[in-house]
């Protein structure tokens, strides 16, 4: 496929993730030391107070977004049992589906993705595969369109990744701080490039459905800080790409960035461990979300909100 047969998108999508080499950041020596030392000195304090004998304290980009937002929520949610539902199966499915799609042979078909992602995810994931096992036919027959949906809008949006772009789907990033009594873990929708030395070269990138939220850039941030503390270089960008709009919010990485995201870091683990002590001082921050929040029904600050944005 030459540049002529890319459309308007998938070109400017190859000109906002790529990059020519005087235009690659190079970092300081000892970057990823520093990140390392300013998290931990920020956290130690937070988690001194854990019993020695706990287990670590997982925290992903969700808790982190989740506590920044409404804390009566977050706490409503954490007390929900996980149940699988169609709408949370989607995007696991769409996106097994666009990583099989990294090496399909012959002719690339989003519905014959979809099909071959829900196999393999009936047989090898075992949560979500007693979930796809004993879904009805018309649950089946709904995720499997809405996958189908994802893909077909990935594949539209992206050029074909060459192997020299080096991508990877589903890149899993984990930290363990604190001599490992906390472990911070993520996965990136896809990564690419790589980094040279100290010059910045990989790309992370998230897909999202729907509008923007500045929740996406501080998911993105985030990951940014766990690719830092595991190769000691930053990745040069990060990206959210909106398949149902075509839009693409991309910035660049600094030093700066690093330091803001560390800050969010440690301030979301502090709150987490403060309501795990003391729920009942939770703070409530009503918004859009109200309307889906699991205690809106006992919740008269959200029901306020929402009152007054319909009014």
């Amino acid at each position: 496929m030459t540049d002529d047969d890319l459309s308007p998108t998938q070109r400017r999508l190859v000109e906002v993730l790529g990059a020519r080499g005087t235009e690659r950041p190079a970092f300081p020596e000892g970057t990823g030391e520093a990140v390392r030392a300013d998290l931990e000195a920020r956290l130690a304090p937070i988690v001194a107070p854990l019993p020695e004998d706990a287990v670590p304290l997982w925290v992903n980009k969700h808790d982190l977004s989740s506590i920044h937002g409404c804390e009566g929520r977050y706490l409503a949610e954490q007390a929900e049992p996980f149940a699988w539902t169609v709408p949370m199966a989607r995007g696991t499915v769409a996106h097994k589906a666009i990583e099989l799609s990294l090496g399909w042979r012959g002719e690339v078909l989003p519905m014959a993705l979809v099909d071959e992602a829900v196999a393999r995810l009936e047989a090898g994931e075992r949560s979500l595969g007693e979930f796809l096992q004993r879904a009805s036919e018309a649950d089946l027959a709904e995720l499997r369109a809405e996958a189908n949906e994802r893909v077909a809008a990935f594949l539209e949006l992206f050029p074909p990744l060459k192997r020299e772009w080096r991508p990877v789907m589903e890149a899993r990033l984990r930290a363990e701080l604190c001599d490992d009594r906390l472990v911070l873990n993520g996965k990136v929708d896809l990564t690419l490039g790589r980094a040279v030395g100290l010059t910045a070269g990989k790309v992370l990138v998230d897909f999202k459905t729907g509008g923007p939220a500045l929740a996406h850039r501080d998911d993105l941030r985030f990951y940014a800080v766990l690719e830092t503390l595991r190769l000691g270089v930053p990745p040069r960008r990060l990206a959210t790409v909106y398949l149902d709009s075509g839009r693409i919010d991309a910035e660049d990485v600094t030093e700066g960035l690093l330091d803001a995201s560390v800050r969010r870091v440690a301030d979301g683990v502090a709150r987490l461990v403060s309501l795990a002590r003391a729920p009942d001082d939770a703070v409530l921050r009503p918004g859009s979300a109200c309307r889906w929040c699991v205690r809106l029904e006992s919740c008269a600050t959200g029901q306020a909100h929402l009152a007054d944005e319909d009014a």
